[in-house]
């Protein structure tokens, strides 16, 4: 990986930059010594937002996992909870879906 101040980034021209991360030479760019943003193929910048998708996904599967005591709620105990019977709930769903009858 190359690293370019701002300055030699605006110097060597858009095209360069895009062609050096088309060639898989990554190209970073700083602004007073500190990296801030960073040139890469296209393809590269799709396996990574892939990656980080799956890691998400990952490390919310290991939290469930770590913290599911094994417990698990009836049904019926939650709409009772809310307050409802089952038969009105199930009212409240038939006059929600549309009449496909006809």
């Amino acid at each position: 990986m190359v690293t370019m101040s701002i300055t030699e980034a605006s110097r060597a021209g858009v095209s360069a930059l895009v062609s050096s991360a088309a060639a898989g030479d990554d190209v970073a760019l700083s602004r007073h010594g500190r990296v801030v943003a960073q040139v890469v193929d296209a393809t590269e910048l799709a396996e990574l937002r892939r990656d980080r998708e799956t890691l998400r996904d990952a490390a919310l599967v290991m939290a469930r996992f770590a913290t599911d005591d094994g417990s698990r709620t009836d049904l019926d105990d939650v709409i009772d909870a809310v307050g409802l019977s089952r038969a009105e709930l199930e009212r409240e769903l038939d006059a929600e879906q549309p009449d496909t009858a006809r």
